[in-house]
């Protein structure tokens, strides 16, 4: 087995492979979204156990998702 090629000895590179990443970005959204709805339904027991930050996670994974999502329908143009 050899680590290295000569350029004249390599095969071409494959062509890339197009995808949607915007789905996976909307599936994940859609799964924040949950969290943050179950989430509010017991903000009660929330707060009195000290996991407020719960919630906050969600708001923030939610942020950053809709954020890749806008970044990635800039570059699909």
């Amino acid at each position: 087995m050899r680590l290295w090629l000569k350029d004249s000895e390599r095969r071409p590179d494959p062509a890339p492979v197009q995808t949607d990443d915007r789905r996976a970005v909307l599936a994940g959204l859609v799964l924040w979204l949950v969290a943050l709805v179950a989430l509010l339904l017991l903000t009660g027991e929330l707060v009195a156990g000290g996991h407020l930050w719960w919630l906050w996670t969600v708001v923030v994974g939610l942020a950053l998702g809709v954020v890749g999502l806008i970044y990635l329908s800039i570059r699909r143009r």
